[in-house]
C-alpha cells in the first residue's frame, strides 16, 4: 500500500508540472504558418476606467489572445482541430479588428459619449501581435428632462406609480442606452403584471432630443395603442385544462384514460393514471376571474418543477376565448419522472497505508400516494482499512459503518394547524425520517443507534430559508469489548468508557437559518449564512421531575428506567464571496460550533460532538485525526499496550465540544474545454480546530484563548474541479502546514521536514518510533460538488 501512495503522490505531483508547463505558454507561435500572426495582447487607451474591461468584450472573440493553458492543449491533444479540445490559435485578421473598432466605438456612444471616436493600431513581434485601440471619447452627454407621451390612461396611471421604484432614466445621470433597454424591459414585465397579456417591447419608444453643442439630452418615452385600438386590453384567467402524459412523453392512446372536472376551472387529464388533481392544483398560482399575471405564470412553472416528479414542466400556454370578454384558457401539460428510480454511489479513501470505501444505493418512489409525495430508502456501508502493518482481508478492517434510513417526503406542510399553502418563494416540505446506525470499531466498541424525526422546511423569501424539527428522537447504545475496557479503566480513561460505552436516548428539537443559498453557486458578491440550534432533553427533564423519576448510579434521572440527555448546541457557517472577473472568485469562510451538556448530563452524547478534518473543512487531516487543542496522541505512552490502546481508540478520542474552522479559497478557470468539460482550479488556505472544555482524558485539549493560535492547525492546498455542468468532480491536495499535536517551532513541519514531504526521513521515523503510526504531510481528497 505504501508503493500505491507513493504512485498517487508523484502521479498528483507530475499532473501539476505537466499543468504549469502547459501554462508556460512556451510554444505559442507553434502550429501556425509562417505568413499567419497569433493576437496575444490586448491594449485599450483613453476609455474611462469603469467601460474597460466591458469594452474588451466587444473586441470580436476570434481577435481575443487565447487563454495559454487552452492553446496549449488544443496543440497537444486536439489533433489540429479534429477533437474539440482546448482553443484553436487567435490568428490576426484585419476584417475583425476594423468590426472590433466600431463595436467599441458603438459601445462607447451607447454609454453617453455620442461623439466618440476609436482607432486602432496593430505592433507586430515574432508572429505575435498586440492590438491597440484608442479611444476619443469626448463629453459625457447627461440627461437634463425625462418626459411620457402614453395615450391609454389606465396604463400611463400604472406607469406614473411605479416609474421611480425601477427607472435607470433619470434627470442628471448619463444618457446611457442601456438604462433605456433596461427601462424598456421594466415597463414590459411591469404591464405584463397587470393582466396585459398582449404587450409587447415594440410599443415602447424611446426619443432622445441630443443637444451637441451643451452635452445634455432629453428623453421621452411613448407607448404607442395597439393598431386601431384606443387602448390595450387586459385579460383575466379563465378555465385551466391539466394533461399529465406518461414519463415516455407518450399520451398512452393505447391506455385511455377520463378527463375528471375538478371544479369550475380546473379539468384534469393524467394518462400516467399516478397523480391526484391536488399534486398539481395546489401549485398552480393563476386562478379564475384573476387578473393575468406574468408571475404567477412563471411561479406556476417554478414550483411544478420544484416538486421533484416531473421532468418536463414547460410555461402555461394561452388561448383567448372566442368572446369579446377578454378572458385567456390555460393549459399545462407536463411530463413526469419515472416512478420509481435506484443509484448506486462509492467513493474512495486513501491515506499513507489506509484505504476505505463508502457505498451507498438510493432506492427513490417519487409520488408515492399519488401527491407527489416522495419516499427515500437509503442504504450505506463504509469501510476503513489499516494495511500499515501489511494486515490483509477482515483483520485490516479498522472500522465499519452500516446505515439505513427510510424518509418520507410530502410537499407541503402537515400539521394540526391549517396552514396556508407556503409556495411563493419555494415548496415547503414535511419529512419524516428513521435511520438506524450500526458502528464497529476494531477492538474497542460496537455502537447502535436509532434516531427518529419530523422536520419542516419552507421558504419566507427566495433568500431565507428555515427548518424546523420540532420532534427529533434519538436512542444510542455502546458495548465495548471487555479486554479495552479493562485497559481503559487500568489507565484512568473512565470518560471513554462512560462516553462510548453508556446507552442513553433523548428527545429535542432543531431550528436552521440560510441566508443566500440560492446564490450558492453564482458569480457574484454576496454573504452567506447558516445557523442551527439543537436543544434536546428539556421535555424530559421536566417529565421526570414531575413524575419524581429514579436517578442512576451517577444521580441522573432516568425515564422508562433509561437515563436521557440534555444538552444544546450552536453552529454558524458564515460565508463572504468576492467576484473579482470572469470566473475567478475569493470564498472566506468561519465556522464556529459549541456544545453545552446541562442539567442531567455532564458529557455530551457522543454523536453530538465536533470532529473536524476531511473533504469539506480542514482537508490536510483525515476525518476525526486532528485536535482537540494541543492534544498529542503520544500521551498514551510508548510500548506494545500503548499502541493498542491507541490504536483502538483511533478516530473516536479526537472529538471536542467547541469548534471553531476557517478557509480561504481563490477559485478560477484553467480550461474552457477539457475532454468535453471546465477544468477548474483552486488554491486554498484551512485553519482551526476543535477543544474540549476541560483536560478530562485529552492533555492539553482544553480551550485555552491565550493559546488559540499555538493551538490552531493550518493547511494549505491546490485543487482541480471538473465542472460536467450536471455535476462538479473534485480533486484536492492538502498538505499540513502547522501542526498544533507538536510543541513550538515543531509544530510548522512542512517548512521544517519538507524534504520528508514524499520519502521517509528521521522526521518520520522518529513520529513512528513515537506514536505508532505512519506520518502524512498530504492527503488527496475526491469528492462531489464544491467543499462550500
Amino acid at each position: 500500500m505504501k508503493a500505491y501512495t507513493r504512485l498517487i503522490n508523484y502521479g498528483f505531483t507530475i499532473l501539476s508540472i505537466i499543468i504549469l508547463f502547459l501554462a508556460s505558454g512556451c510554444g505559442v507561435t507553434r502550429g501556425i504558418r509562417k505568413d499567419q500572426t497569433i493576437v496575444r495582447k490586448i491594449t485599450l487607451k483613453g476609455i474611462d476606467k469603469q467601460y474597460t474591461l466591458a469594452a474588451v468584450n466587444y473586441v470580436d472573440k476570434e481577435q481575443q489572445p487565447n487563454n495559454w493553458l487552452n492553446l496549449q492543449f488544443y496543440y497537444t491533444f486536439s489533433n489540429h482541430g479534429k477533437r474539440d479540445i482546448g482553443e484553436a490559435p487567435r490568428i490576426l485578421d484585419s476584417s475583425l479588428v476594423e468590426f472590433s473598432r466600431l463595436q467599441i466605438e458603438r459601445f462607447l456612444r451607447l454609454k453617453g459619449y455620442l461623439k466618440a471616436k476609436v482607432t486602432n493600431e496593430v505592433v507586430v513581434k515574432k508572429q505575435k501581435a498586440e492590438l491597440i485601440f484608442i479611444a476619443n471619447e469626448g463629453p459625457l452627454f447627461h440627461i437634463r428632462k425625462v418626459q411620457d407621451s402614453i395615450q391609454d390612461e389606465k396604463l400611463r396611471a400604472i406607469y406614473r406609480a411605479n416609474r421611480l421604484k425601477f427607472s435607470h432614466i433619470q434627470p442628471g445621470k448619463p444618457f446611457d442606452q442601456d438604462s433605456l433597454n433596461y427601462d424598456r424591459d421594466q415597463i414590459y414585465q411591469l404591464m405584463r403584471h397587470n393582466g396585459y397579456y398582449d404587450f409587447s417591447r415594440q410599443y415602447i419608444t424611446f426619443e432622445p432630443d441630443s443637444s451637441f453643442s451643451s452635452s445634455i439630452a432629453d428623453v421621452k418615452m411613448i407607448i404607442d395603442n395597439p393598431p386601431g385600438k384606443k387602448e390595450h386590453s387586459q385579460f383575466h384567467i379563465n378555465n385551466t385544462l391539466i394533461t399529465i402524459y406518461k414519463s415516455s412523453g407518450r399520451l398512452g392512446r393505447n391506455n385511455p384514460t377520463d378527463t375528471i372536472q375538478v371544479d369550475s376551472q380546473f379539468r384534469f387529464v393524467d394518462y400516467s393514471h399516478k397523480f391526484k388533481p391536488l399534486a398539481v392544483t395546489n401549485y398552480i398560482f393563476q386562478h379564475k376571474g384573476d387578473m393575468y399575471d406574468v408571475e404567477s405564470q412563471n411561479l406556476t412553472t417554478s414550483r411544478l418543477s420544484e416538486l421533484n416528479v416531473f421532468r418536463n414542466v414547460p410555461n402555461p400556454s394561452y388561448t383567448k376565448t372566442p368572446d369579446s370578454t377578454n378572458r385567456l384558457n390555460s393549459k399545462i401539460e407536463i411530463v413526469p419522472l419515472k416512478h420509481m428510480t435506484d443509484r448506486i454511489e462509492g467513493e474512495f479513501i486513501f491515506n499513507d497505508g489506509r484505504y476505505g470505501f463508502n457505498v451507498g444505493n438510493t432506492f427513490t418512489d417519487r409520488n408515492l400516494f399519488k401527491g407527489a409525495e416522495i419516499l427515500q430508502v437509503k442504504l450505506n456501508w463504509s469501510v476503513l482499512f489499516d494495511n500499515s502493518d501489511s494486515n490483509l482481508g477482515t483483520s485490516a478492517i479498522q472500522n465499519q459503518d452500516a446505515r439505513l434510513g427510510v424518509s418520507l417526503i410530502y410537499p407541503r406542510i402537515i400539521s394540526p394547524f391549517n396552514f396556508p399553502t407556503l409556495g411563493k418563494y419555494g415548496v415547503p416540505h414535511t419529512t419524516f425520517s428513521s435511520t438506524f446506525q450500526l458502528f464497529f470499531q476494531k477492538g474497542l466498541v460496537s455502537r447502535k443507534s436509532f434516531i427518529n424525526s419530523l422536520t419542516y422546511d419552507w421558504a419566507e423569501t427566495t433568500q431565507k430559508l428555515h427548518t424546523l424539527t420540532p420532534i427529533n428522537i434519538e436512542y444510542s447504545e455502546g458495548v465495548i469489548d471487555a479486554n479495552a475496557k479493562a485497559q481503559l479503566e487500568a489507565s484512568n480513561r473512565y470518560s471513554y468508557v462512560y462516553l462510548i460505552g453508556r446507552k442513553i436516548f433523548t428527545s429535542g428539537s432543531q431550528y436552521t437559518y440560510q441566508f443566500n443559498s440560492n446564490k450558492l453557486y453564482t458569480l457574484s458578491n454576496f454573504n452567506y449564512f447558516r445557523g442551527t440550534i439543537d436543544v434536546g432533553g428539556n421535555t424530559l427533564y421536566l417529565l421526570s421531575s414531575l413524575l419524581n423519576t429514579p436517578r442512576d448510579s451517577l444521580g441522573q434521572r432516568t425515564i422508562f428506567g433509561q437515563t436521557f440527555a440534555q444538552y444544546v448546541k450552536l453552529e454558524t457557517d458564515f460565508r463572504v464571496y468576492k467576484h473579482i472577473e470572469g470566473e475567478r472568485i475569493l470564498v472566506f469562510r468561519i465556522n464556529p460550533g459549541i456544545g453545552l451538556p446541562y442539567g442531567n448530563s455532564s458529557q455530551m452524547i457522543f454523536e453530538k460532538n465536533f470532529y473536524v478534518g476531511g473533504a469539506n473543512d480542514i482537508r490536510a487531516w483525515l476525518p476525526r485525526t486532528l485536535g482537540p487543542g494541543l492534544f498529542s496522541r503520544s500521551t498514551y505512552g510508548t510500548g506494545e499496550a500503548a499502541d493498542k490502546l491507541r490504536n483502538s481508540l483511533k478516530y473516536l478520542d479526537q472529538f471536542g465540544e467547541i469548534k471553531i474552522v476557517g478557509n480561504i479559497e481563490y477559485r478560477y478557470s484553467i480550461i474552457s474545454n477539457f475532454f468535453g468539460s471546465k477544468l477548474n482550479g483552486a488554491v486554498f488556505t484551512d485553519f482551526g480546530n476543535i477543544w474540549r472544555y476541560n483536560n478530562n482524558q485529552n492533555i492539553n485539549g482544553a480551550f485555552d484563548f491565550s493559546k488559540i493560535f499555538q493551538s490552531t492547525a493550518i493547511g494549505i492546498g491546490t485543487g482541480l474541479r471538473f465542472d460536467l455542468s450536471f455535476f462538479v468532480f473534485r480533486l484536492d491536495a492538502a498538505f499540513k502546514l502547522k501542526d498544533p499535536q507538536f510543541e513550538g517551532s515543531e509544530q510548522w513541519v512542512l517548512t521544517k521536514h519538507a524534504n520528508e514531504l514524499f520519502r521517509a526521513g528521521s522526521f518520520k521515523e522518529n513520529y513512528r518510533n513515537t506514536y505508532g503510526d505512519n506520518y502524512s504531510f498530504m492527503q488527496l481528497n475526491f469528492g462531489i460538488g464544491l467543499p462550500f
